[in-house]
């Protein structure tokens, strides 16, 4: 069931898919997310399902695309713990929130790299913040792109794919999702050219994306594509700050 509302403060319609096996569940979770998208301005596509193989079919099969994911955790059949996993290859930017009765896979949801869990039992006042995070995020990737422009080529990349900048001699690469592009620029001169608050210095050798940052760890930054970047002693501190302060101000 597709439920379609307008976009009225920004172009982007964030597509969504509620998966659960009971129709009340479904329709509560729907109700509330389309009032806080529809308070803040923000056009959706809504799919709901009540069996997770349908899901898993559309996604898989049918190259449905989503930018978020609203499951239950126990459900007949495929359960919401296994298709994160699943999914992830066809939909990699696509956060998963799991809306649930069962709190003892709260560990379980944050080793899957879930981007909220929201226990049934506060669905409301939780569930409203976990959309309003979460389209704060997806409206903050949207429609920023990086340009390299040659004399017989352009290629543009998205903010969103970039993981990090990386300077290689008279050149800075740049490492995204699709791969590594050379631009013939020092690694300052394609920092002010991003001018994005997602981007900063770890190091003299390298820029990072904090929206690809999945934690820093004894001086370790660890991406979400499993590279592990060092930072300086000189900016560790400086990066921490950095990271908390660009989330504090986004989510």
């Amino acid at each position: 069931m597709l439920r379609y509302i307008g976009a009225e403060r920004w172009g982007k319609m964030i597509r969504i898919a509620i998966c659960d096996d009971e129709e009340r569940a479904v329709a509560s979770t729907e109700k509330i997310v389309k009032t806080c998208l529809q308070a803040q301005g923000i056009g959706c596509e809504i799919t709901t399902y009540t069996q997770s193989r349908n899901l898993l079919y559309d996604i898989t099969d049918d190259g449905f695309f989503y930018d978020l994911i609203l499951l239950d955790i126990e459900m007949p059949g495929i359960s919401g713990m296994e298709i994160p996993q699943q999914v992830k290859g066809f939909l990699p930017n696509a956060r998963i929130i799991f809306v649930t009765s069962h709190t003892e896979y709260a560990i379980d949801a944050f080793e899957l790299s879930i981007f909220r869990y929201v226990p049934k039992n506060n669905l409301e006042t939780k569930l409203t913040a976990a959309i309003t995070d979460a389209a704060k995020l997806i409206e903050l990737e949207a429609g920023q792109e990086y340009t390299i422009q040659t004399a017989n080529h352009m290629e543009k990349i998205p903010y969103k794919d970039i993981f990090y900048i990386q300077r290689d001699g008279k050149n800075s690469s740049i490492v995204s999702s699709v791969g590594t592009s050379k631009v013939r620029k020092s690694l300052q001169r394609v920092f002010d050219e991003l001018n994005a608050p997602e981007f900063i210095f770890i190091d003299r050798g390298y820029i990072v994306n904090i929206v690809q940052i999945m934690k820093v760890s004894d001086s370790i930054a660890i991406l979400k594509n499993g590279d592990q970047l060092p930072i300086s002693r000189s900016h560790l501190q400086e990066v921490k700050r950095q990271i908390n302060q660009f989330w504090g101000a986004h989510i």
